[in-house]
């Protein structure tokens, strides 16, 4: 293996060891898939293949090109000014959940449609059921409280059809509301994933992302947010850890309907205040995972109602 490789493999080598994007980002092959990504590309101090990452066309671009390449999504893109989030970062979510579901299936992780997720907050580019249901074949429900984001994802599954049987969408008309009027009464859901919006105002996200830029090493002012967004993706009352907050708080509403739920935690500062509020509505078993994705690390906390029989009646009634 030469030193070039194995230099691109090792810069990845903090992702999940089944994601598609440990060994990097391999331009040729992605322009093959997506000729327009070529456009964007160009030659880094290291005389590397790379695209300008702020550059939100080349974001773009490059998430076509991902999607079409790895996840047989064809037809994708995104209304102008909404999250274009980056790939390598949502598949690692959904290869550590698959995980925790495996723990209850002796090590092999369920597939197929008897698998049912609940995606809170998918946004307009419905990332995770496209990602979730090509490689594992599972089913999604996607729910978000913005009707464009809703359009934006059907509009996506429309145009990739055989994806039209793995994902439903549903709008949540009341905002303060997470699981209500989203899980029917007689539904189960084996997964809830959620990104949830980080920020408790638009001031905070723009000071977020120019420092972030300043760290990237970029002397522009960057007056745009880092891959896009709009409020609903990047801010809401309280921040992340109010969000996180009301959904442990609503999740004991649905307690016995989901088998795991989960989501992910940006800010570190934000575990204790998820750890207390679990700790309030007596959830049974909390568990944490850390990714790491170059210089940004993040957390998935995972949390159930459900007693260890009660998950093994869960697995022998759906799973079977």
């Amino acid at each position: 293996m030469s030193s070039e490789l194995n230099n691109k493999i090792t810069e990845k080598e903090n992702l999940h060891p089944r994601n598609s994007h440990r060994a990097g980002y391999d331009f040729k092959q992605l322009c093959k898939s997506s000729p327009r990504l070529k456009a964007f590309v160009l030659l880094n101090q290291y005389n590397d293949e790379t695209i300008d990452f702020s550059d939100p066309e080349a974001v773009k671009a490059l998430n076509k090109a991902l999607l079409k390449h790895f996840y047989g999504v064809s037809h994708w893109d995104i209304p102008e000014g909404y999250l274009c989030p980056p790939i390598p970062g949502r598949a690692d979510y959904l290869h550590y959940v698959a995980d925790i579901l495996a723990e209850l299936n002796n090590g092999k992780i369920p597939t197929g449609h008897k698998i049912q997720v609940l995606d809170i907050g998918m946004g307009a580019n419905c990332v995770y059921p496209l990602i979730g249901s090509h490689v594992y074949d599972w089913q999604f429900v996607g729910t978000d409280i913005d009707p464009v984001a809703i359009s934006s994802a059907q509009n996506i599954v429309t145009l990739n059809p055989e994806f039209k049987d793995k994902i439903e969408f549903r709008l949540q008309a009341n905002r303060s509301h997470i699981f209500a009027g989203m899980i029917k009464k007689h539904e189960g859901f084996d997964l809830t994933m959620c990104n949830p919006p980080f920020h408790a105002s638009m001031q905070e996200a723009q000071i977020s992302t120019a420092t972030k830029w300043k760290k990237l090493g970029f002397s522009k002012q960057a007056t745009a947010l880092n891959f896009g967004g709009q409020k609903a993706e990047l801010w809401c009352y309280g921040g992340e850890a109010g969000f996180i907050r009301r959904m442990v708080e609503q999740s004991t509403v649905v307690g016995q309907q989901c088998l795991w739920f989960t989501t992910l935690v940006s800010k570190k500062t934000t575990l204790p205040i998820i750890y207390k509020a679990l700790k309030n509505v007596n959830a049974l078993d909390v568990k944490t995972i850390t990714m790491a994705h170059g210089q940004k690390v993040s957390r998935i906390v995972v949390w159930t109602f459900l007693t260890p029989a009660e998950q093994t009646t869960w697995r022998n009634k759906f799973w079977q």
